[in-house]
């Protein structure tokens, strides 16, 4: 085994211990807004969340008799609708955001992981020193490093 190919695979093994830190240590390292995103997100894609909606609705419909103006009855829904439906397409977007920067994160990983294992083989079968190139090219590893 030559030096480089035990330097690799001590390369990859010390990927592999940072992706596996415990989820709370990601927590702690997060923002308070990140961590309100986070809560947020996980209540409102629950059904307790669509219920809680549906009740708005129906106490809305209930309380035409307690207005005098109907239009103004109408303006209330369209206002506090409109209010949730900013902030939740805000908190959303963020947290789409950031699962789709965690998914390219672990494909990357896992990408770095085979052009080290290509890599290593690469000095039995010259064809893969090009794709491990090329793989690496395609994902931008050389940009991160």
């Amino acid at each position: 085994m030559t030096g480089a190919t035990s330097c690799r695979q001590h390369s990859l093994a010390g990927g592999r211990e940072e992706t596996d830190r415990p989820a709370a240590a990601t927590r702690a390292r997060r923002s308070p807004f990140e961590r309100f995103v986070e809560a947020a997100y996980q209540r409102v894609s629950r059904p307790p969340f669509f219920i809680a909606c549906v009740a708005i609705v129906v106490a809305w419909l209930a309380s035409l008799p307690l207005w005098t103006d109907t239009k103004a009855w109408q303006v209330a829904i369209h206002t506090v609708a409109s209010v949730l439906t900013l902030l939740l397409v805000a908190l959303l977007e963020n947290a789409g955001r950031r699962s789709a920067e965690s998914a390219q994160e672990k494909l990357n990983v896992i990408a770095e992981a085979l052009a080290a294992l290509m890599a290593s083989r690469a000095l039995e079968d010259d064809a893969l020193e090009e794709a491990v190139t090329r793989l690496r090219e395609a994902v931008g590893l050389e940009e991160r490093h």
